[in-house]
């Protein structure tokens, strides 16, 4: 396993983060749980030291399965859970960042968990009605009572964080990043530059980067379409053309293709870690394995140069 420095959080992660968004709404049973606990425990031997989760995967069912698969490996891994976006009975979103929303929703996560300290606590989506400054001191109050160590923010944008840093300290930002979409490159060396951990979700693209995809018929297997944009056309044919390239890497190294897509974003500097969900052991494994060997700067200039081309 390769690590980085979260630079304001003094702290060391793996390249990978273990991602459960899996096993909450979309995945959930007994099997599925019980399987996602021995990938954790598999994944922390062999290195892996973070796992990401939040309340709004499945109303805590996602937090409460982590809760059980930490058990016993506490000392050996951080957790990073969200705060400020729930589901109101009505099935909508609501976002909430005021003072009482956030100690509310912090006790239920520990609980959840079955934790007495939350490592990373990042707000979900931004507020836009509570001021920053309430924010702010909900969770700097959360960090002197010792339930928090760190803080930050998830997709949000460089005027945010700068608000957020008139009150205190922001260690960590995870945003959606990968070969298909980089929209927030300018965001994540910013922060990168400011001390800030960046964490990458959609690393793998809901799966298009795994090979898994080939064609429209394939592309009911994944969930939650409605993040990406790159399963309609006419973005969707581009990505096969560059699955071409990444093949040809894959074959070259002889590996699966999904670790020349981790790779690629994992060795980019200003990416702290690449969050990926892995419901199985096999696949836990498999991810892990891309920490083995490392692309080329010669590789790497390829995949940019078609990623160029094709305009993506």
């Amino acid at each position: 396993m390769r690590y980085k420095r979260f630079e304001n959080a003094g702290v060391d992660v793996s390249s990978l983060t273990i991602g459960s968004m899996v096993i909450g709404p979309y995945n959930f049973n007994d099997e599925t749980s019980e399987e996602f606990i021995r990938t954790v425990r598999e994944m922390v031997n062999r290195g892996v030291n973070f796992i990401d989760t939040a309340p709004r995967y499945g109303n805590g069912t996602s937090e409460k399965i982590v809760g059980r698969a930490i058990q016993g490996i506490r000392d050996k891994v951080m957790i990073a859970t969200k705060f400020g976006t729930y589901r109101s009975v009505s099935s909508f979103d609501i976002r909430n960042s005021t003072y009482s929303g956030i100690m509310r929703e912090c006790q239920n996560s520990l609980l959840n968990m079955g934790v007495d300290y939350i490592d990373f606590y990042i707000n979900h989506w931004p507020d836009p009605v509570t001021p920053m400054d309430e924010t702010m001191a909900a969770l700097n109050d959360l960090k002197k009572k010792g339930l928090v160590k760190y803080i930050g923010f998830s997709n949000c944008d460089i005027p945010l964080l700068e608000e957020a840093m008139k009150y205190g300290k922001v260690d960590v930002i995870q945003c959606q990043f990968s070969l298909v979409n980089q929209s927030n490159r300018e965001l994540m060396e910013w922060a990168h530059a400011h001390g800030i951990g960046v964490m990458t979700y959609g690393s793998l693209g809901s799966g298009i980067l795994s090979g898994s995809i080939r064609c429209e018929e394939d592309i009911h297997k994944t969930s939650h379409l409605s993040l990406y944009d790159f399963f309609a056309e006419p973005k969707f044919s581009k990505v096969m053309e560059l699955l071409k390239t990444l093949d040809k890497i894959a074959e070259r190294h002889q590996v699966p293709v999904a670790q020349v897509a981790i790779n690629w974003s994992t060795q980019q500097p200003f990416v702290g870690t690449a969050l990926i969900g892995t419901p199985n052991v096999e696949q836990g494994l498999e991810n892990i394995a891309a920490f083995e060997w490392s692309l080329s700067q010669e590789e790497i200039d390829e995949i940019n140069a078609e990623v160029n081309r094709l305009g993506l």
